[in-house]
């Protein structure tokens, strides 16, 4: 990915040194700085996003965002119907986000579905407006659904006993999660962000024979962390 996003800022910069070049030569006459163009500050970026961030709902709502002022700078909407559209359609995007996250990258939630109907033991935690450290020392893993609402949930897998492939779901809404990873698995991460995050996604590995560990995070103004 970070060699596609430098081979588009790359090819965006290109374009722009080559339309002051021709319009230094006359050969065009295009105008650089026509009104609204300082919302391109926000459209490439995003733009670019879109194609090299693996979180693309940030950079579509900037997209549009964007999008939205150029044409009220162009006169094409008003900035009365900016602000009557933006929102609506920022809770729109959302709301897919949401839903093609629980159509198509819910891998994690259907493992321990599965587990809990072979009689696994998964445990379930929660920490709102508080925190909550739990732990697997010695344990036999089998899974876990962790939440953190305005509150702070802490995993630690590092000594857990963990003999086969299994499944973690993390949530964070406005809180953090950190999950502690041991160093002889696979660990594979998906993950719904809005206006949030998932860290230490280099914490993937790929250890022939090791069982594998799969993460699904969702964060909405929240984080989950993987160590």
């Amino acid at each position: 990915m970070k060699k596609l996003s430098k081979i588009l800022w790359g090819v965006a910069l290109i374009i722009v040194g080559g339309i002051f070049a021709l319009n230094a030569f006359g050969v065009t006459d295009i105008e650089v700085f026509f009104d609204g163009w300082w919302t391109l500050f926000i459209i490439v970026p995003c733009f670019i996003g879109i194609f090299t961030e693996r979180e693309k709902t940030g950079n579509i709502i900037g997209l549009a965002v964007g999008v939205f002022l150029l044409l009220c700078c162009q006169n094409v909407l008003s900035f009365d119907m900016l602000w009557k559209l933006a929102v609506p359609a920022i809770i729109v995007i959302i709301g897919l986000k949401l839903i093609l996250g629980a159509v198509f990258g819910d891998k994690a939630a259907k493992m321990l579905a599965d587990s809990r109907k072979n009689g696994s033991d998964i445990k379930s935690t929660c920490a709102t407006f508080s925190g909550q450290d739990v732990s697997f020392d010695g344990e036999a893993f089998d899974g876990a659904e962790l939440t953190a609402v305005f509150g702070g949930v802490k995993c630690d897998l590092r000594n857990a006993v963990i003999e086969k492939d299994c499944a973690v779901t993390a949530t964070g809404i406005f809180g953090g999660i950190d999950i502690l990873v041991p160093d002889n698995v696979n660990v594979k991460i998906s993950s719904n962000s809005i206006f949030g995050g998932v860290s230490g996604k280099n914490r993937r590995q790929d250890i022939p024979g090791a069982v594998t560990l799969y993460i699904n995070a969702t964060c909405i103004f929240g984080g989950v962390e993987i160590k």
